[in-house]
């Protein structure tokens, strides 16, 4: 009974001084509406990583040749880059146990004419092996065939933008492009596949068979990546290892560190990961701070309150109001303060998110988790910042209150 009539008696208080309660209130709202949007920022840019790690291909492994290391934030080629060759290709699709595919991988950026027209483009060699190990697909024509890279047939499949660069909106199956001084009869259009984890245009590409890329473009004999389908994804480190195993025999490196590296999706996946949640939790750890900062006004409107109803105080104490009565009061009040504006605050950075999301097309995810552990560490900032201002107008001295101005 004590309770409700408290509660009442709080949330009379806090009506009668509307602008100063919405002042309290702001702080927790601007805090719990920080909370919402960045966490759904951080967990938006995870989701997108991880969907790009995934679109590379299913069960990936990639070998590269050299040694890669992470240079101003991104992978580079570093040592020897060519200890790659067909025959690791070839020795790796008949001989390995725990893969389904292999394709080989050699690009270079280099200037693509049609007609008028030209633009700089990254051309890249390989097999038909590479369609479902990078998951591509073909919207128009048909990707080159296992004879035509035999033959080294100057054919090319090209990429969704390097398609429009050149051709516009015109259709360029069997259409002739040169690349360098050498002609490509283009026979087919990949289907979108977005931009990389650099960030870098996976349609803006051309394929071709790789023997061709090897003697008529490059005049090279080795190649800078193998892209490998594990049978499943319970395969992926038993054929990095496998790999591994057979690539140091075929080099016969026996003592000496590897000329290669070999990464695996599962790998890739668990480096961003652990990437984009300590983005996310320093995101958070930011706008818990704003949180902290919204309970210390509450804590400062608090004493003032307390300051201006000193009379108030003493004469609910004068006429039998007790210690804890008063202390409930306030730590109501507080409580009030810091739930209604979580309240506020979760559906104003609902809205924001949604809205930046529609707007600015950023990838935005709203968790629920974040949304309720940051409604509750509300809720216990009102109660922690409420106490010493409630204690504080319970020890006031009545006598000494009804005598205040």
């Amino acid at each position: 009974m004590k309770l409700i009539k408290g509660t009442r008696i709080a949330l009379k208080a806090l009506f009668s001084h509307k602008l100063r309660t919405a002042l309290a209130m702001t702080g927790i709202v601007v805090g719990i509406c920080s909370v919402i949007v960045m966490v759904a920022l951080g967990d938006g840019a995870q989701q997108q990583v991880l969907s790009k790690i995934r679109a590379m291909g299913t069960d990936l492994v990639m070998v590269t040749a050299g040694q890669v290391k992470i240079i101003a934030g991104r992978q580079r080629q570093t040592g020897n880059v060519s200890t790659l060759t067909m025959r690791d290709v070839k020795a790796i699709t008949e001989e390995a146990q725990n893969i389904k595919a292999a394709a080989p991988a050699q690009g270079k950026k280099m200037l693509v004419k049609y007609e008028a027209l030209n633009t700089t483009t990254s051309i890249i060699g390989t097999t038909d092996a590479i369609i479902p190990v990078r998951d591509l697909s073909v919207s128009k024509g048909r990707f080159f065939a296992e004879d035509e890279d035999k033959t080294s047939q100057r054919v090319a499949v090209i990429g969704e933008t390097a398609a429009r660069n050149l051709f516009e909106n015109r259709n360029p199956i069997g259409e002739s492009i040169r690349i360098g001084k050498v002609s490509f009869e283009v026979i087919g259009v990949l289907g979108k596949k977005g931009t990389d984890l650099d960030g870098a245009d996976q349609d803006d590409v051309i394929y071709i068979p790789v023997n061709t890329a090897l003697r008529r473009l490059f005049n090279l004999t080795h190649i800078n990546n193998i892209y490998i389908q594990a049978k499943s994804s319970n395969h992926i480190d038993k054929a990095a290892s496998e790999i591994r195993d057979m690539l140091r025999e075929k080099h016969r490196l026996r003592d000496k560190p590897d000329d290669f590296t070999i990464q695996s999706q599962t790998e890739i996946l668990k480096s961003e990961k652990e990437t984009t949640q300590t983005f996310t939790n320093l995101l958070s750890t930011v706008a818990g701070i704003s949180l902290l900062v919204g309970g210390v006004g509450i804590l400062a409107i608090m004493l003032i309150s307390i300051k201006e109803r000193t009379r108030e105080i003493g004469l609910r104490r004068a006429v039998g109001a007790l210690k804890r009565d008063l202390l409930l009061q306030f730590i109501v009040e507080s409580l009030t303060l810091s739930l209604f504006g979580g309240i506020v605050g979760i559906v104003f950075g609902v809205l924001l998110s949604l809205n930046a999301s529609y707007f600015t097309k950023w990838s935005m995810r709203l968790s629920l988790p974040a949304i309720m552990a940051a409604f509750v560490f509300s809720a216990v900032i009102g109660l922690i910042f409420g106490v010493y201002p409630a204690a504080k107008a319970a020890r006031l001295d009545p006598i000494e209150a009804l005598k205040a101005e």
